[in-house]
């Protein structure tokens, strides 16, 4: 119960909020051509690649925050390469993270930690898209039923307003979730800032939008918070209940080498766990001892990937957005690159 409450308190204002209402934004009034330039299937793979996988740099987002903008961004044609690279980068190449696990954790982790997501961003994307990509991007997913859809105005459509006013809006949006989310900012400042913030977006939404456009944004966000948030909630509970009874004490026993089992036990805890972002570093460097010696390389490293891309409510939403099937292939390739990528660290650390 008190992990419940301290996600409802601590993420939802500041995370899931602006986050609702930026996937709102892309699925509404986001041009559908400017979604396929940069994460289509037919985009060149350069291109969708480097911008999904290293996306995550201006996001401080944790697994559950990147799931609505995920989901707007597949809703709009996104092709599942991409959409998959983007999803896992978001919360696995957080600038401030990286930075906070080099000052703490040591700085050739910190760089192996940088290295590991984004080239895992990259072949995660690629195997998703191999396994599952078929040739017309519209069709690449199956994405929730949405009953609203066929009445929404059409965002393709030529707008009336100047080409970058969406862009701002939505820069406006990611700008109140990175200030909401900052830890270097006061809660004073931080209030203004995004108060400030607020009012710019509305005065852009209520100058440059009609009224179909504006009731198509609020009705976007609306049905995506209803259909994620609480499937988020739950799976924030049982994750609560697990990290309670969780044998830590006897699992640290478990990550003192490099070996696959550690590895994979390690990615497999990350996965199931929620670790709110930057708190992953203390909780490797503290709760599983890595600080203190009793963890080894290979396994924090695994730790590091697995735990912030991946919870068990993130895993729920998932396989809601994109199909029992693809969502379990998408887990299993986190968990299996995470356990790799320790490996790898932990035999030339």
């Amino acid at each position: 119960m008190t992990t419940l409450l301290e996600y409802l308190s601590a993420h939802v204002l500041t995370c899931l909020v602006p986050a609702f209402f930026i996937a709102g934004a892309i699925a509404s009034l986001l041009n559908k051509e400017t979604v396929l330039k940069y994460f289509g299937a037919d985009a060149p793979k350069w291109l969708c690649y480097s911008v999904a996988a290293t996306s995550g740099t201006i996001l401080a987002v944790c697994s559950c925050t990147i799931l609505p903008m995920f989901a707007g961004i597949e809703k709009r044609g996104a092709g599942i390469g991409p959409a998959t690279a983007f999803l896992f980068s978001g919360p696995a190449i957080n600038l401030m993270a990286i930075i906070l696990t080099a000052r703490v954790l040591g700085l050739d982790l910190g760089i192996a930690r940088a290295v590991a997501a984004v080239s895992m961003a990259v072949i995660i994307g690629l195997i998703m898209a191999a396994i599952f990509q078929i040739k017309r991007p519209d069709k690449n997913c199956k994405t929730i039923s949405d009953p609203m859809q066929a009445t929404q105005p059409d965002a393709d459509a030529k707008p009336s307003r100047p080409k970058y006013v969406t862009a701002a809006f939505l820069a406006v949006l990611v700008a109140i979730l990175l200030t909401a989310t900052s830890s270097i900012i006061e809660l004073l400042p931080k209030a203004v800032i995004s108060g400030i913030l607020i009012i710019i977006a509305a005065f852009l939404m209520k100058s440059y939008y009609n009224s179909d456009e504006r009731e198509s944004f609020l009705s976007e966000t609306w049905w995506l918070t209803k259909k994620i948030f609480p499937l988020l909630v739950v799976g924030t509970f049982v994750t609560g209940v697990i990290g309670y009874f969780l044998p830590v004490e006897w699992i640290r026993t478990l990550f003192g080498t490099n070996s696959f089992f550690a590895c994979f036990v390690a990615s497999a805890i990350g996965a199931l766990l929620y670790m709110p972002t930057l708190l992953e570093v203390p909780i490797v460097g503290t709760l599983f001892g890595y600080s203190s010696g009793i963890t080894a390389a290979g396994p924090a490293l695994s730790l590091l990937l697995a735990g912030p891309s991946l919870s068990l409510p993130s895993m729920i939403v998932i396989t809601r957005i994109i199909g029992l099937k693809k969502g379990g292939v998408y887990i299993a390739l986190v968990v299996l690159m995470s356990t790799l990528a320790g490996m790898i660290y932990g035999a030339i650390a």
